[in-house]
């Protein structure tokens, strides 16, 4: 339970109602906010690693070659996240993602997601943050934690 408490958590290292999202990244319009452009970048980002499984497009389109990683388990880097996310990925294909809610203000956002290992496992909630630069991911941070059978409060966490 352990190793794949930490495997997903480097999983997620970007750490929805997005099926629906676009395949591409809409061109920012005019006078739209730093805000405004981020959350589409987010959007498309999320969509294409979470909901269409496509790990390296989604990188290599949305996140810096020399991004700073935050999450213990992770290399520093696009590459080096790459090199260990696309084999862990492959080997897990029944894991499924699923967006509750992405927050953005200017240059940073928050990922609030939900991860199912597979039938009869605890799923996870998972908040990925993120700072954008220039349109690109240039570093994370996330956090993780079991979903439980029993809650101390009647409140979902998602």
């Amino acid at each position: 339970m352990r190793s794949m408490v930490a495997a997903l958590a480097m999983c997620l290292s970007f750490s929805p109602a997005l099926a629906a999202a676009a395949e591409s990244t809409p061109a920012p319009a005019s006078g739209q906010s730093e805000t405004e452009r981020n959350r589409a970048v987010v959007t498309d980002f999320m969509n294409m690693f979470y909901t269409q499984k496509k790990v390296r497009d989604a990188f290599e389109k949305h996140v810096v070659a020399d991004y700073i990683q935050h999450n213990p388990g992770a290399p520093d880097g696009r590459e080096g996240t790459l090199k260990v996310l696309e084999p862990f990925l492959s080997a897990q294909p029944q894991l499924s993602f699923k967006i509750h809610r992405i927050l953005v203000d200017g240059d940073m956002a928050a990922v609030h997601s939900e991860i199912v290992a597979s039938a009869g496992q605890p799923s996870f909630a998972v908040v990925d943050i993120l700072r954008l630069k220039d349109g690109k991911v240039v570093e994370h941070w996330d956090v993780m934690q079991p979903v439980p059978e029993k809650s101390a409060n009647p409140h979902p966490m998602f």
